[in-house]
């Protein structure tokens, strides 16, 4: 089994301003839109930037800053329930969610990622 990377999400007050920066910047289209995940990527068949609004957004600071979720990733996985027992065994821990069915986790050193069922688009992962 294994994931692919497929989104960078960016934590921030508001995801539309900041999607259409980043949109200029690297000169790439948005292409998805919701109330709660703008996507910034070449193409809506490919892995980019996302950005999800918080209620109560700390920018951080540089160098050194209040701690927190700045940014998770989103991986890819054929199976979602099934890649469960093997991110637990690989040494990730499972995080609490409002949402039950949701695959919430931490890596070993604490950031946190989710894991997400693959796109149709998106070709089967192997292994």
């Amino acid at each position: 089994m294994r994931g692919r990377l497929h989104h960078i999400v960016l934590d921030c007050a508001d995801a539309d301003e900041l999607a259409g920066f980043y949109s200029a910047l690297l000169g790439q289209p948005i292409t998805y839109r919701s109330a709660d995940w703008v996507v910034v990527a070449e193409n809506d068949h490919t892995s980019g930037l996302a950005f999800q609004p918080v209620a109560h957004y700390i920018p951080p600071m540089w160098p050194e800053g209040v701690p927190g979720q700045q940014l998770h990733l989103d991986v890819m996985v054929n199976d979602v329930d099934a890649a469960d027992e093997w991110v637990i065994a690989l040494g990730a821990r499972r995080l609490p969610s409002d949402d039950a069915a949701s695959h919430v986790y931490a890596d070993p050193a604490g950031h946190p990622f989710c894991l997400i069922p693959k796109p149709d688009w998106a070709p089967d992962l192997e292994g």
